[in-house]
C-alpha cells in the first residue's frame, strides 16, 4: 500500500491528483462520502479527469463531458466508450492509501490497465 494524501486534502465533492510511479491517479471524495481512486486520464481524450466535476459517484471529464463511474471505471456518458482503471482505497489514520505491486505500480481493481 502507498499513501496518496490525507483525507483533509480532499473535501467532499473534490479531487486530488497524484503521480504514483508514473501513473496519474485522481483521488475523489464523492458525494456518498466515500473516497475513490481512478486513473487520472480520460479514455476518450488524453486530459486529466481530476479537473472535471464530481456528480454523485461519477466524475465528468471537463473537455467533452464523458462521465465515469468511480466504483467501476465504466463510462456512463459519451463520448467515452472504454473504461478507465480504478483502484481500491483504504483509509488509515486519516490518510488515503491504494495498493501497489512489487514494482511500486498501482494495482487496478477492475482489471483495466493504463494505456
Amino acid at each position: 500500500m502507498i499513501k496518496i494524501c490525507s483525507i483533509e486534502d480532499v473535501p467532499k465533492g473534490s479531487t486530488v491528483s497524484a503521480d504514483v510511479d508514473g501513473t496519474e491517479i485522481a483521488v475523489v471524495h464523492a458525494e456518498d462520502d466515500n473516497f475513490y481512486a481512478i486513473h487520472d486520464v480520460c479514455s476518450h481524450a488524453d486530459v486529466p479527469l481530476s479537473e472535471g466535476e464530481v456528480d454523485g459517484c461519477t466524475l465528468e471529464c471537463w473537455l467533452h463531458g464523458s462521465r465515469f463511474d468511480l466504483r467501476t471505471g465504466e463510462p456512463t456518458g459519451l463520448p467515452a466508450t472504454e473504461p478507465v482503471p480504478v483502484y481500491p482505497v483504504e483509509i488509515r489514520d486519516g490518510d488515503v492509501y491504494i495498493p501497489v505491486d512489487e514494482n511500486g505500480r498501482p494495482t487496478p481493481s477492475n482489471g483495466v490497465h493504463p494505456s
